[in-house]
């Protein structure tokens, strides 16, 4: 311990006039009352109270405070306390940790409690961006968004965005999001938007059961997972069967209007879209990378399977060669933030209108190449693997193995039969040149 050289009771003027010479780095004052407690100066003038005293055949020291701060009779409670504690065996600084742990431990208690859904969905999408595609990411930000921010669509004008169907429920604190708050939000979405509001839906339940796994925000839920009940799914509805296909006498006229577009881009992507059959989603996010020239093959970034490989027909690559090479993306946009494509439904739409076709949707052209192919009476495990379904029977998913060059026999076959149906006269023997720049 510390060789007292003076012990004397404490009082505020004895503090106050108490100083520590310039030739030593410390001074104490001892208190007679509380022994363990003593105030230390230094030479600059700084003063504090501090305990002392021995534990486990060790000397422990705990600055208390500033006398500033500090009355005479708190200093010596808090010295006597520190000392109970050294008495019974317990060392009062891991007694402070502890309650300074346990205090910001309920601060933080605190604030998870006054979390908003908005708080923990963003949380959310950014620890599992990595594991998603560009196109369910994005689902996740739509479907949450605000809305009110002006159009940013071609021919939009001044109309601002509408909000997404979960974007009532995102300033709702996450405790509070319960069944019955979750099952008359389903129902008045489901009667303005179905469609949309059963992907929401299915994207909140998911959120959801990922906060029932999360120990600090699992304590919030009122239910393992409120959004999973029979009043929420029925009052969403059952997604109807979508018909819309191009027949096979409709192909020229749609193929006439969509290469009148004036956005070349746009033209060779919705047409990529019919000759391969792909989502929507898929081919907006090809990029320059995923196109080999050398074995024509295409990797498209499957929303299922994670990657597959489909043929690059010879009409394919032409369209392809024509487009220019600004950036990463092969289907670019000079002023989309990210500088790909959009999802380009107003262009179809009205390419559409001008071909004398109504309700065909992007999705409806990958049912259009799968109901075409009936025609060529093409296996159906050939056009299940090139438009990226899961094989239905054991043999097909267990025994079939089917290289590129299997599928490409067959992919060349269709697009030549789709662009004959259509009146469109290509030599495959043209040359492309995939890497023009711009």
């Amino acid at each position: 311990m510390q060789k007292q050289l003076s012990r004397v009771r404490l009082t505020a003027g004895r503090v106050s006039a108490f100083k520590c010479p310039m030739t030593k780095p410390q001074a104490f004052l001892w208190d007679t009352d509380t022994p363990t407690l003593a105030v230390r100066a230094t030479p600059t003038g700084k003063k504090t109270y501090v305990f002392e005293s021995r534990l486990r055949g060790g000397t422990i020291r705990m600055t208390i405070g500033s006398p500033n701060d500090w009355p005479i009779e708190q200093a010596r409670l808090k010295a006597q306390s520190h000392k109970m504690l050294v008495d019974n065996g317990t060392d009062p600084r891991e007694a402070e940790r502890e309650k300074d742990v346990a205090a910001v431990a309920k601060i933080n208690a605190a604030k998870i409690a006054t979390l908003t859904v908005a708080e923990v969905w963003a949380i959310y999408i950014e620890e599992r961006k990595p594991h998603w595609g560009p196109l369910h990411y994005r689902d996740h930000i739509d479907k949450a968004k605000a809305g009110g921010l002006p159009s940013g669509r071609r021919g939009g004008g001044k109309s601002p965005t509408q909000p997404g169907p979960l974007a009532s429920l995102m300033p709702l604190a996450l405790k509070d999001l319960d069944q019955k708050t979750i099952e008359s939000w389903a129902t008045k979405e489901g009667k303005a938007r179905p469609s949309s509001a059963r992907l929401a839906w299915r994207l909140l339940t998911v959120f959801l059961t990922w906060c029932g796994e999360k120990p600090e925000y699992a304590t919030l839920l009122r239910q393992k997972n409120p959004a999973k009940t029979k009043k929420a799914r029925e009052a969403l509805g059952k997604p109807g069967v979508k018909t819309d296909v191009l027949q096979r006498e409709q192909l020229a006229g749609w193929f006439v209007a969509v290469k009148q577009l004036q956005n070349p881009i746009i033209s060779a992507c919705l047409q990529t879209m019919l000759l391969t059959g792909a989502r929507p989603g898929e081919i907006l996010a090809m990029r320059w990378e995923d196109i080999n020239t050398q074995w024509k093959g295409i990797n498209i970034r499957d929303k299922v399977g994670g990657t597959r490989e489909i043929p690059a027909t010879p009409y394919l690559l032409h369209l392809i060669s024509s487009l220019p090479r600004r950036n990463d993306w092969v289907f670019s946009s000079a002023t989309s933030q990210s500088g790909c494509l959009t999802t380009p439904n107003t262009p179809h739409a009205r390419s559409c209108k001008a071909a004398g076709l109504q309700g065909l949707t992007l999705h409806g052209l990958r049912r259009s190449f799968k109901s075409l192919t009936e025609w060529l009476e093409v296996p159906v495990g050939v056009v299940a693997q090139i438009q990226g379904h899961k094989p239905s029977a054991t043999a097909e998913k267990h025994y079939t193995v089917r290289p590129l060059e299997l599928l490409r026999v067959h992919h060349e076959r269709i697009e030549a039969w789709i662009l004959e149906q259509a009146g469109i006269s290509f030599y495959p023997s043209q040359k492309t040149a995939l890497l023009r720049i711009a």
